[in-house]
């Protein structure tokens, strides 16, 4: 089974393996500037967490992002890049040199395998530092699983920004977040210190969250 468009939750690969007598998930990467593939696992190496190694032909460049103390911004260049993008006024503006911007942090392991840390809209720089909204809901969702979680960014006057969660979890409260994020090593910064319940979490057609929705709540 080949898996892209979304990252897979550990909790799906249990219950593929379990159901279906270990079949792995093997997942891929791609936009459609790529035309659409990036990076994919292979069945006899693939690694959970993983989105893959690049396929042939495809050269990356990691570019740091400040406040970031891991990872960077990926490009990617190859025969599948698109052309470009076209303006206004019909004309066609080509990636500089070729490099197109996927808009994903990312890390690379001693293989080459590509894990993605979020994208960079989805980060919130907070006191400096650049903290993952993605992390934050994995870590909402790893202490209420059968919830729905979204996190934001919104402005502080101090810090610059802050985590809100927002959830469908009508008793979450800040304390188990904290003490799952000890549990696992991870910055306090990356615990939400205001949440949001609502009855139901907005989604779009597609089965994803609506975070303009989401963004709209949590301001409200």
């Amino acid at each position: 089974m080949v898996c892209g468009a979304e990252r897979v939750r550990d909790e799906t690969h249990d219950l593929v393996g379990e159901r279906f007598g270990g079949v792995p998930l093997v997942e891929g990467y791609g936009a459609t500037e790529a035309s659409p593939v990036i990076a994919v696992n292979q069945p006899g190496h693939n690694k959970r967490g993983f989105v893959g190694g690049f396929v042939p032909g495809v050269s990356e460049r990691i570019d740091p992002v400040e406040g970031s103390s891991e990872g960077g911004l990926l490009f990617v260049r190859g025969p599948n890049i698109m052309m470009g993008y076209l303006n206004e006024a019909g004309e066609l503006e080509p990636p500089p040199d070729g490099w197109h911007c996927t808009g994903d942090i990312v890390t690379l392991d001693d293989d080459g395998w590509i894990r993605i840390k979020g994208r960079v809209k989805r980060f919130a720089k907070i006191g400096g530092e650049m903290i993952s909204l993605a992390a934050a809901e994995a870590l909402a969702a790893a202490v209420w699983p059968e919830a729905r979680h979204a996190v934001l960014a919104l402005p502080d006057p101090r810090k610059g920004e802050r985590l809100v969660l927002v959830t469908d979890r009508l008793d979450a409260s800040v304390e188990p977040l904290v003490g799952q994020a000890r549990k696992l090593g991870l910055p306090e910064l990356t615990v939400p210190r205001r949440i949001v319940r609502a009855p139901e979490i907005p989604l779009l057609g597609t089965g994803k969250i609506d975070y303009v929705a989401v963004q709209r709540m949590a301001e409200a």
